[in-house]
């Protein structure tokens, strides 16, 4: 696999046509962390596919839009600063991704500023000529309070209104391997 993965264009047309894709791509990122800290949930739901996915028994535009409605209700200000967009293609029209993030999120009910760094990752299509996001998930380092120092997988507990993810780093699948073959014997 190369550095921008599995596939590897052979025209010159087709180079172009990737390094458009890319900032493309980017651009789906920031206009979510835009989409969602302004609360306009016609143009973040716009970044997906059509039918997207949403939970194990609902799909659609719709059906996210109430998902990140209800969701986004438990905090008053957020703030998602996006750093880091790793893009691999698989084709010309397919590709995936891991997006860094820094989010703060002031819960309204607890009364904190709360500030984490997660990843998203991403699968990309193209439809009519368009990118958008097929799936994202994010995996999450910490989420605490201003005020308090982060350790891993702070403020992920059922005692938080945050949402509930999948912690980082144990979510890579290197990370496991590295510590078995390399860490402290």
């Amino acid at each position: 696999m190369g550095r921008l993965g599995e596939w590897a264009p052979g025209t010159l047309e087709e180079r172009v046509d990737r390094l458009e894709s890319i900032a493309a791509i980017g651009q789906l990122a920031s206009r979510y962390a835009l989409a969602l800290d302004s609360r306009n949930m016609d143009d973040m739901v716009a970044l997906f596919v059509e039918n997207v996915r949403v939970g194990r028994d609902k799909a659609g535009r719709a059906a996210l839009k109430e998902w990140y409605t209800e969701v986004m209700l438990a905090f008053g200000v957020s703030v998602h600063f996006v750093g880091n967009h790793i893009i691999d293609f698989d084709d010309a029209d397919h590709a995936s991704g891991i997006v860094y993030c820094h989010d703060e999120l002031q819960s309204t009910s607890a009364g904190t500023w709360d500030m984490g760094k997660l990843q998203y990752w991403d699968t990309y299509v193209r439809v009519d000529g368009e990118w958008c996001f097929l799936r994202r998930r994010f995996y999450r380092w910490y989420l605490a309070d201003a005020l308090e120092r982060p350790s891993p997988g702070a403020g992920m507990g059922s005692d938080r209104d945050s949402l509930t993810t999948n912690l980082l780093p144990d979510a890579y699948p290197t990370w496991a391997a590295f510590w078995d073959t390399a860490g402290p014997s």
